[in-house]
C-alpha cells in the first residue's frame, strides 16, 4: 500500500521567521547537513537521547508522527548511523515531518529521495546497536540550545530554530 500524498505545507524560511520573532527563538549554530528530500520542515518536537544505538529511533518513528519532528541527541557521534532508509521510510509512512540527528545517518541517496526533512551531522554506513538504550521525550541540548518535547522547531537549509 502506498503512503498517502503529503498535504501541501507552507514554506517557512528560518531567516524570515527569526526576523519576525527574534529572541523568542533559539538558533542552533552547529552546521547540520540537510540530507532529506524535504528542504523546509517544522513541527512539534519529540526527543530521544541515545548513543550509537538506534533501537528507540526505529520504534519511535514506527508510531504516528502527526507532523512532529524527532530530535535525536546521539552525542555528536559519527561512529555509527542512527537512521537508514528503512527507518526513514517508516517515518514518512507514519506522518513525521522530519528528523534532526546530532549524529550520523546512512543510505544518504535513498533518504534524499524521501518526502522527509532530515538534518544530521553526516553519514556512516556502519550499523548501530539495537538494544534501545536511551531516553525518550526528555529535554535534550544541542549546541547549547534546549529542545523540550512539544515546543515548535523549524528547519531549512539556513539552519534550525526552536521556541525558547
Amino acid at each position: 500500500m502506498n503512503a498517502p500524498a503529503p498535504s501541501p505545507r507552507p514554506t517557512v524560511n528560518t531567516a524570515d521567521l527569526y526576523d519576525e520573532r527574534g529572541d523568542e527563538l533559539a538558533s542552533v549554530s552547529l552546521q547540520f547537513q540537510s540530507l532529506g528530500g524535504r528542504s523546509h520542515f517544522s513541527g512539534p518536537v519529540r526527543t530521544i537521547r541515545c548513543f550509537q544505538d538506534n533501537g528507540l529511533v526505529k520504534s519511535t518513528l514506527a508510531t504516528p508522527g502527526n507532523g512532529a519532528v524527532l530530535v535525536v541527541d546521539g552525542g555528536g557521534s559519527l561512529g555509527t548511523a542512527l537512521m537508514g532508509d528503512m527507518i526513514a521510510e517508516s517515518a514518512v509512512t507514519n506522518g513525521w515531518a522530519g528528523v534532526v540527528i546530532n549524529g550520523a545517518i546512512r543510505d544518504r541517496a535513498a533518504i534524499a529521495g524521501l518526502d522527509l526533512g532530515v538534518k544530521a551531522l553526516g553519514s556512516n554506513p556502519r550499523k548501530s546497536a539495537k538494544a534501545s538504550a536511551g531516553e525518550v521525550d526528555v529535554d535534550v541540548v544541542l549546541d547549547g540550545v534546549t529542545f523540550r518535547p512539544g515546543v515548535m522547531v523549524w528547519c531549512d537549509p539556513d539552519g534550525i530554530l526552536v521556541e525558547r
